[in-house]
């Protein structure tokens, strides 16, 4: 009942005028979000690097209403690629969301903007991640995702969420292309009739996933580019310790190298996780949210761990 407020919440414009208000929210949710500046995103990508970590950088923002706030949303994604493109040595990616860039108002107007930001990202020798959204836009994410493969770009991968029941199916046919594939739980509010909605069979299918990935790995014998920017196919994104475990023992019995994979984690949760898994020898990449719409991300990293909403509660009387 909780998350699902939270995720109604992530939603609300009268909410997110009144979050954004409190002068302590951002002190708060600037535990998750790297900044509101590229050149703060950049300073992280520098740090995370230095520790061995590679990074995916998402410039926040979805659902934009207009032609024109769905250019500045693609022009800011052309920034962020170049200031990846001017530091070669920076280990990084970028993560976007369609809705971004136009889903919500124009297929051909998003499709133009992604094809655009492909180009944008081979030009600075990078990747893009089309993140999965809520089911509204499952199907025409994929539709467009292989509208730009046939149209010859191979540097762009997508998620899949392990709560729809849909997730086997669509990794399956993913795979036939050799799609690098981050695997989550998912975010969003979703009915019964789309989402497993007990933990556990979420859990269940999230590591027959993980097998079918890394089976796939070992086959096409992927692995991370030795520039940290070009992803193997599997990407296990996952603070969950049991999901880990799962993973590197699959990985381990069928003899996948460990550069065949990586592990995926949010900025701000788990660092001890995430500078362990360096320590074992594993990829590891964070993904980093900067910019000033940072409300909707934050609502849904409250949703998803109790323990995130009392830090919040607990800012709020320290304000």
């Amino acid at each position: 009942m909780l998350r699902s407020f939270l995720i109604y919440l992530s939603k609300a414009a009268w909410a997110q005028k009144l979050v954004t208000g409190w002068s302590f929210a951002w002190r708060t949710a600037s535990r998750f979000v790297a900044g509101t500046r590229l050149s703060d995103a950049m300073s992280v990508v520098r740090e995370l690097n230095a520790k061995g970590i590679n990074v995916t950088l998402d410039h926040l923002g979805e659902h934009t209403n207009t032609p024109e706030e769905s250019q500045q949303a693609t022009d800011d994604i052309f920034a962020t690629l170049d200031a990846l493109g001017a530091e070669p040595s920076a280990r990084g990616n970028v993560s976007i969301k369609l809705t971004q860039i136009g889903l919500g108002l124009d297929e051909n107007l998003c499709a133009e903007n992604l094809e655009r930001i492909l180009a944008r990202a081979r030009k600075n020798n990078t990747f893009v991640r089309v993140d999965i959204e809520d089911t509204p836009y499952t199907d025409k994410t994929i539709n467009l995702y292989y509208l730009m493969r046939e149209r010859g770009y191979t540097n762009v991968g997508t998620a899949v969420q392990s709560y729809l029941y849909r997730a086997e199916a669509d990794t399956h046919r993913l795979l036939q292309d050799r799609t690098p594939i981050r695997l989550v739980k998912g975010a969003y509010m979703e009915p019964a009739e789309k989402a497993f909605p007990r933990k556990a069979d979420v859990d269940a299918n999230y590591d027959l996933l993980t097998k079918i990935l890394i089976d796939a790995s070992l086959a096409n014998q992927t692995k991370l580019s030795e520039d940290g920017r070009i992803p193997a196919i599997p990407a296990i994104a996952s603070h969950d310790d049991k999901r880990i475990a799962f993973a590197k023992q699959y990985a381990e019995k069928v003899g996948l190298p460990k550069n065949g994979l990586e592990f995926q984690m949010l900025y701000g949760i788990r660092r001890d996780l995430q500078e362990q898994l360096v320590k074992e020898g594993y990829p590891v990449r964070v993904y980093v949210p900067f910019g000033t719409h940072w409300y909707p991300y934050f609502m849904r990293r409250l949703a998803e761990r109790p323990a995130n909403i009392w830090f919040f509660i607990s800012n709020f009387f320290r304000k």
